[in-house]
C-alpha cells in the first residue's frame, strides 16, 4: 500500500433497500445476561449485517414487535439522506480497515445514520460464550446533540429511548443493560475509559464533530490510539463536517477518508460595508428588519455569545416587534445555549406561528450560541445573522487565570453558520462584519481548545488512566511545555501528584470528580 493518504472511491450508489431481518428471533434478553443465544449474544453464528438489515421485514429485531407508522414514514425520509447511497461504500471501509476518517457535510446525516450501520455491524460480529455483546459508542462535544439526536435515533430505530438507544451525559445517564447504541459527551467516554481503559464495552467508538478540537476529544483521540495497538477488534470512526481531514488522517496513519457531500442549497452572504461599533444592537436591528421586509417565508437563526446576552436579545426581539404593530407578523423568539433544560431545549423544533389574515409573514426566531452551528439541525432556518464571536476558553498559565473571552469566530466557523441558511431550500446569510475582515483577519480554522486551557484537570485523568509520560504522549497539537509544567505543579501543590509525579490516593479521588483540580 502506498504511503500516500487513501480516498476510497464511493461511486457507487447501492439501491436502498429496508432495514434488519426479523427471521429466527430467538427471545429477547438482557444486554448482560449471556445465559443464553439472542440478537445481544449469538455465540453459535455469525449473520452478515448487511443481509441483515436488507431483508424485508415488517418485526423490529430489537423489540420482537411489529414497526410502527412513524418507523416507516422516518425510513423513507431516511433514505433521502445524501450518506444512504453510500452506505455499502462506508460498511465496507468499516470491515477493511481500523480507523476510518469521514467527511459529512451539513445536512449529510452522518450523526443519525453512520451509528446506525456500525450497530448493525457490531451485531453482526461473533463472540465467545459467555462474552457479553459490545456496543457502539458515538460522541458529540455537547450535551444538547447526545440528547437530541439519541431521541431522533431512538425514534428511527422505533425502540424507546434509554434502552437499546440511550445517552449518557454529566450528571445523567439514561441507558440501560439493553443499550446497545450510546451517544455521550466526550467527557464521558472518557471518563468510562478510567474503569475500563481498553474501552472492551464497544466494538466500534465513533468520535463526531472532531474538528471542534475540544480538549476531551484531543484526549480520546490520543488514548484510542493507544488502545487500536491492543484492541485489534476495535474500531474508530472519526467524524467531522470540515474538509479539513488530511491532519486526522496523517494523525491516524494514513487512515482512509470518505467524504459525504451534503444536501445544501445555495446561500447568498452579505457583508456590512463598514465594521458595526456594537455587534448585539446590529444583530437585533438586522433581525427586526429581515422579518419586516423579506416576503420569503422562513425562519431565523441568530448567533450571540452566551446566556445573558442571548435572554435579553430574545426579550428585546419580541418587545420590538410586538410595537411595530398589526402590520408586523408574529414571532416566536426562542433561547438556545447548553444549561437550558432539555424541555426548553426542545422548543427549536416548534414550527413557526401562522401568517396573520393580512398576509403577515410569521416566523420563528432562535437566538444560539455556536451550540446550532454543527451540532444541532433546526429545520425552516432560511435567514442567518453571524456577528462574527463567540466565547472561547483562554488560560495564562503564568498568572494562572483562566478566562472565558469574547474573541473572533472562525472562516471555518463563519461557513458552517452560513450553511446553516441552506439546508431546505436556497437562504441568505447576513455578516455583521466586512469581506475584508473575512477574507484577512479571521484564522482558517478554530484554534484546539488544548493550546488555550488549563491542563490541570487534562493531566490529571492522563495520570488517572496511567500515562505517565505526559512528554511523549500523542497529542495531535501538543501543548507548550511551559502549560504542562504549570499543571504537574499546581497538582504536587494540591497534593494530587508527589514529587516523583505519581498519583497520589488523593489524586485519585480527585480525578473522578468532574471539576478542576482546585475545586475536586
Amino acid at each position: 500500500m502506498s504511503s500516500r493518504k487513501q480516498r476510497v472511491d464511493i461511486g457507487s450508489s447501492p439501491t436502498p433497500s429496508s432495514p434488519s431481518s426479523a427471521s429466527n428471533k430467538p427471545k429477547k434478553r438482557r444486554f448482560d445476561d449471556s445465559s443464553e443465544t439472542d440478537y445481544f449474544n449469538n455465540s453459535n453464528k455469525t449473520k452478515d449485517y448487511n443481509n441483515m438489515s436488507q431483508t424485508n421485514t415488517t418485526v423490529n429485531r430489537f423489540t420482537l414487535q411489529n414497526y410502527s407508522q412513524q418507523y416507516f414514514e422516518l425510513l423513507k425520509k431516511r433514505r433521502q439522506l445524501p450518506i444512504w447511497e453510500y452506505k455499502e461504500a462506508f460498511t465496507a471501509t468499516l470491515e477493511k480497515n481500523q480507523v476510518t476518517v469521514l467527511v459529512g457535510e451539513t445536512g449529510s446525516g452522518k450523526t443519525t445514520q453512520i451509528p446506525q450501520w456500525c450497530v448493525d455491524f457490531a451485531l453482526a460480529l461473533p463472540i465467545q460464550s459467555g462474552q457479553k455483546r459490545r456496543g457502539v459508542a458515538c460522541t458529540q462535544p455537547r450535551r444538547v446533540a447526545a440528547m437530541s439526536v439519541a431521541q431522533r435515533v431512538a425514534n428511527e430505530m422505533d425502540v424507546s429511548l434509554g434502552q437499546e438507544v440511550g445517552y449518557s451525559i454529566r450528571f445523567e445517564d439514561c441507558s440501560s443493560p439493553k443499550t446497545i447504541l450510546k451517544y455521550m459527551t466526550d467527557g464521558m467516554l472518557l471518563r468510562e475509559a478510567m474503569s475500563d481503559p481498553l474501552l472492551e464495552s464497544y466494538s466500534c467508538v465513533l468520535l463526531d464533530e472532531a474538528h471542534e478540537r475540544t480538549l476531551a476529544t484531543d484526549i480520546l483521540m490520543g488514548l484510542l490510539k493507544e488502545v487500536a495497538k491492543q484492541r485489534s477488534d476495535l474500531k474508530i470512526i472519526v467524524m467531522s463536517a470540515t474538509l479539513d481531514a488530511g491532519k486526522f488522517q496523517d494523525y491516524f496513519d494514513k487512515a482512509p477518508l470518505l467524504t459525504i457531500p451534503g444536501r445544501t442549497f445555495p446561500v447568498e452572504i452579505f457583508y456590512t460595508p463598514e465594521p458595526e461599533r456594537d455587534y448585539l444592537e446590529a444583530a437585533i436591528r438586522t433581525t427586526t428588519q429581515i422579518h419586516m421586509s423579506e416576503e420569503q417565508e422562513g425562519d431565523i437563526l441568530l448567533f450571540l455569545t452566551g446566556q445573558e446576552e442571548i435572554e435579553d436579545a430574545c426579550k428585546r426581539l419580541q418587545r420590538d416587534i410586538e410595537s411595530l404593530g398589526p402590520e408586523a407578523g408574529e414571532v416566536k423568539c426562542i433561547p438556545l445555549y447548553s444549561t437550558l433544560p432539555p424541555n426548553l431545549q426542545q422548543r427549536i423544533f416548534e414550527p413557526a406561528p401562522p401568517n396573520k389574515p393580512n398576509g403577515a409573514i410569521g416566523r420563528k426566531i432562535v437566538v444560539s450560541t455556536n451550540i446550532a452551528e454543527t451540532s444541532l439541525t433546526i429545520d425552516g432556518v432560511v435567514f442567518v445573522i453571524d456577528p462574527g464571536f463567540s466565547k472561547q476558553k483562554v488560560y495564562n498559565p503564568r498568572i494562572r487565570v483562566e478566562s472565558l473571552l469574547v474573541t473572533p469566530i472562525s472562516k471555518a466557523s463563519a461557513q458552517q453558520r452560513a450553511g446553516r441558511a441552506g439546508r431546505t431550500r436556497p437562504g441568505k446569510c447576513f455578516r455583521l462584519y466586512t469581506e475584508k475582515a473575512y477574507k484577512s483577519e479571521m484564522h482558517e480554522n478554530t484554534y484546539p481548545e488544548i493550546l488555550r486551557s488549563n491542563l490541570g484537570s487534562v493531566v490529571l485523568q492522563l495520570k488517572k488512566l496511567g500515562i505517565d509520560d505526559l512528554v511523549h504522549f500523542d497529542f495531535m497539537d501538543p501543548p507548550a511545555p511551559e502549560t504542562l509544567m504549570r499543571a504537574l505543579e499546581l497538582l504536587n501543590y494540591l497534593a494530587a501528584i508527589d514529587d516523583e509525579g505519581d498519583l497520589t490516593e488523593l489524586g485519585s479521588m480527585m480525578a473522578e470528580f468532574p471539576l478542576d483540580p482546585q475545586l475536586a
